[in-house]
């Protein structure tokens, strides 16, 4: 016979589970065209806290999918913005260029990164969100767009310079935000790394940063992730780095893992004051 109180925890975590399933069925994003380039309109998906109220101004966070700069799935964060939604945040997902899809390269990915923070804060106003609480978030490559926002400086040259396009935190999940020699991503970036590598563009007003990582990642070693935050350090900047025991790239989608990021995420985000009170996942 199954323990009484086994019974009880696993009812209460299946009644969790369905409410946080009710909660993604219920939640309908608004839809904002950031970008257009010829044909292509680039989008992102907007989630506002229950309650909202247009004459408020909410902190907000940007998430980037990953997806290796060639794929991906703008869906990929939307459990995370929608936990995010419930804490008071005005949450987003933004689409951006990939190889696969319109033949582009990962200059073009950061490009498209800075311009939809840029977008954000433009209209800040009319988004009911505060230009100076903008977070930038994401996964592996997506990781990297996020840095890219804060750290380089590959804006489109045709949009109003004047906005900035850099956000005031920053949320990565086993990102790869060094791109030089012997690092993810430098055979496509070869001699131009300078410009597109986070890491090699650390200084001083840097993003505070709360980075996730699996030691068992094959694309981003646990030494690159202290090399990075020692350099934010260095410059003067938060980084905080938390280690996964054995766990691989892509590590925090699902599971357990998925909780505990997504919690420390929370907890990162309070210590802001971007939200407020004890995490509720």
């Amino acid at each position: 016979m199954q323990n009484p109180l086994k019974k009880i925890i696993l009812a209460a975590l299946l009644m969790c589970l369905a409410q946080f399933s009710i909660a993604q069925q219920d939640t309908i994003p608004a839809i904002r065209t950031y970008k257009k380039i010829d044909t292509l309109n680039l989008q992102l998906k907007i989630f506002k806290p229950v309650g909202f109220d247009a004459s408020k101004k909410y902190p907000a966070i940007v998430f980037f999918f990953g997806g290796g700069w060639v794929g991906g799935n703008i869906g990929q964060f939307q459990k995370q913005a929608i936990y995010l939604a419930s804490r008071g945040m005005v949450t987003i997902l933004a689409d951006y260029r990939v190889a696969s899809r319109h033949h582009t390269t990962p200059f073009e990915c950061a490009a498209d990164g800075k311009s939809a923070i840029r977008y954000v804060r433009q209209h800040s106003a009319e988004l009911g969100i505060d230009p100076n609480r903008i977070a930038a978030g994401g996964g592996s490559a997506g990781g990297h767009v996020a840095a890219a926002t804060d750290l380089t400086k590959l804006d489109e040259p045709s949009e109003d310079l004047t906005v900035s396009s850099r956000p005031n935190a920053l949320v990565l999940f086993n990102p790869v935000f060094n791109n030089g020699p012997g690092e993810y991503g430098y055979d496509r970036i070869k001699d131009r790394f300078p410009e597109i590598s986070p890491f090699h563009n650390i200084a001083k007003g840097a993003a505070p940063t709360v980075v996730f990582l699996g030691t068992k990642d094959k694309l981003i070693s646990v030494p690159t992730a202290e090399a990075y935050k020692a350099k934010m350090l260095e410059a003067g900047s938060r980084c905080e780095l938390f280690l996964y025991p054995d766990q691989p790239h892509g590590f925090f989608n699902k599971g357990e893992s998925f909780t505990q990021t997504l919690r420390q995420t929370d907890i990162f985000l309070e210590s802001l004051g971007y939200i407020k009170g004890k995490p509720t996942i």
